[in-house]
């Protein structure tokens, strides 16, 4: 089966409210997408993890002060649900990124299609792929940051709950902050298992007191797990040096 073929067919993201989505990353800089995948789907890409020989490296939190737990970035060719919804995602979210460049006076348009953009990536030097599996146990947590790996940087990614929460685990809410001259705020996203959450990478437009847009400054992460095990898949669509 070839690469275009495998993304071809019906998705959920191809009926999103892409209005509806838009609308909310414009007020709050992320929106859920709800039954991305389905409790099989999340199922078969939990058991993935210890399947080592599917990765280009493996992170521990702890020592490198990014909190606690640990995660793993897929090597290419990544397993083709995940390279169908990288793909199916990319072109609804690339006009909200170009639109918010424009408003942020950041002379950056993106192609509509991701294989395009990632061709801009390795031509400087971003050639290796950033999807990544996730694992939390009890009392692990992943601090506030920002997934910039490179000069060019695409400003929404992607993270899909694999796990049921108060089923596989308990605790281990999706955490989002904002912070502007005008104060702070922070967000809990509730996500199911199979729900998405499209957020800010870096920084967002939003409407100035005075008129004009001003810069949003955004990070997430996750809070503490109190017990069990949870599992997320992250889609980042630049690839990183």
């Amino acid at each position: 089966m070839s690469r275009r073929s495998q993304r071809e067919g019906h998705t959920v993201a191809d009926s999103a409210d892409w209005s509806s989505i838009s609308d909310s990353l414009d007020a709050h800089g992320n929106a859920v997408l709800r039954n991305l995948l389905t409790a099989k789907q999340c199922e078969e890409l939990a058991a993935l993890y210890p399947e080592e020989e599917r990765y280009r490296t493996r992170i521990v939190m702890a020592r490198h002060g990014f909190g606690r737990g640990e995660y793993k970035y897929f090597a290419y060719p990544l397993p083709p649900l995940l390279d169908q919804l990288r793909h199916a995602l990319y072109p609804n979210l690339a006009p909200i990124a170009n639109r918010w460049n424009r408003q942020l006076g950041i002379d950056v348009q993106y192609p509509g299609e991701l294989d395009a953009f990632l061709e801009r990536c390795h031509q400087a030097g971003q050639t290796r792929p950033t999807p990544l599996i996730l694992e939390y146990g009890p009392g692990d947590y992943n601090c506030l940051h920002q997934d910039l790996y490179g000069e060019h940087v695409f400003p929404l990614q992607v993270a899909i709950l694999l796990s049921a929460p108060g089923q596989d685990f308990t605790g281990g809410e999706f955490v989002m902050t904002e912070n502007a001259a005008q104060g702070q705020r922070a967000d809990v996203v509730a996500l199911r298992q199979g729900d998405a959450v499209i957020f800010t990478v870096n920084q967002r437009p939003a409407a100035g007191k005075r008129g004009g847009t001003r810069k949003v400054a955004m990070r997430h992460g996750v809070s503490c797990i109190r017990s069990g095990k949870r599992h997320t898949v992250g889609l980042i669509f630049h690839d990183s040096r």
